[in-house]
């Protein structure tokens, strides 16, 4: 867009001075008598820029002349270039634009809080994503979610729960998305009781031309904490390490994958030398969910905790009285 590419010219001159045309259109990919047409309609918007001819000229502004961004201290300027990661910005769709944004800020940060910026965006890095971790592709575009968030538009979901694995329907209210540990979140009302989505367990969606019916007053931020309060308050759930067989792999992911506390591991088909067990780590949310492990006998070996496998050791020694006791009929 021209005014978008104005202002790109006008940030570039304050930054590095007097700049050759040549320069100035290939940064901005346009052709040089373009970058001619842009200066003269950012003079006739009263902005001091000329030009100056000749194997030494080029484009400049008056001396003295700037757009500061006005009222940030050095630590706020800071704040603003410690890098996050772009992949979420790429899953929005914005993985050149926070790299634009931020070029343009820079340039118009007054000249003290530059070098500071600069050293912040290149020292500190922040991932959001946990080690060996990674979210399970979405049948869902993020796009159809975020066409509903910003059209205040209502949203028809399939979904697959991660605890019982049913697919259930909804007709959502959405606030908006939420990036959590590498993982898309869309938070909505469901009848006016607040729920979060996993992007990755969404089957389908589409956007429904009925306006959003949000609560008055509430904010995706206010939403998001009191789904995050509930979550914390489950009590911590329990770390359990299994070794499993290759020939049961695939069954006992249909049972436990919401359980992993990884993404799930490749399946390979069973054949010679390639029958080593699986190790893998769960989270249960009480010892007692995980006692179900038994049912797959000694194709699943609990590894850690110890107390598993002296309750699971008790269950088979239990198991294994009931069938070799008398018993009288």
């Amino acid at each position: 867009m021209k005014s978008d590419r104005l202002l790109s010219i006008l940030l570039l001159l304050q930054t590095h001075g007097q700049m050759p045309a040549s320069e100035l259109a290939a940064r901005l990919e346009v052709s040089v008598r373009t970058i001619f047409r842009d200066v003269e309609a950012l003079s006739a918007a009263g902005v001091p820029v000329y030009a100056e001819r000749g194997s030494k000229g080029g484009i400049a502004l008056l001396p003295g002349y700037r757009t500061d961004v006005t009222g940030l201290t050095a630590d706020e300027a800071r704040a603003l270039f410690v890098l996050v990661t772009e992949q979420a910005h790429t899953d929005l769709g914005l993985g050149q634009a926070i790299g634009s944004a931020l070029r343009k800020v820079m340039a118009a940060l007054p000249a003290p809080f530059r070098g500071d910026a600069d050293l912040a965006s290149r020292r500190i890095m922040i991932d959001p994503v946990r080690w060996r971790s990674s979210p399970r592709s979405s049948a869902v575009d993020l796009g159809v979610l975020q066409a509903a968030v910003f059209n205040d538009r209502r949203l028809r979901l399939r979904y697959r729960h991660g605890r019982d694995a049913q697919v259930r329907s909804y007709t959502l209210d959405p606030y908006g998305l939420v990036s959590k540990a590498g993982a898309w979140y869309l938070v909505a009302d469901h009848r006016g009781q607040p729920m979060m989505f996993r992007s990755d367990r969404m089957l389908s969606a589409s956007v429904v031309d009925e306006p959003v019916r949000r609560r008055d007053g509430v904010e995706l931020a206010d939403v998001w904490e009191v789904l995050r309060q509930n979550i914390d308050r489950i009590p911590a759930p329990v770390r359990v390490v299994v070794r499993v067989r290759r020939s049961v792999l695939a069954r006992f992911l249909r049972y436990h994958e919401a359980e992993l506390a990884d993404a799930a591991p490749a399946l390979v088909e069973a054949e010679t030398g390639a029958e080593e067990p699986v190790e893998l780590e769960l989270r249960f949310p009480a010892l007692r969910s995980a006692e179900q492990l038994l049912a797959f006998g000694p194709a699943v070996e609990v590894l850690e905790p110890a107390e598993l496998r002296e309750v699971l050791t008790r269950r088979a020694q239990e198991t294994l009285s009931l069938y070799t006791e008398g018993r009288s009929t």
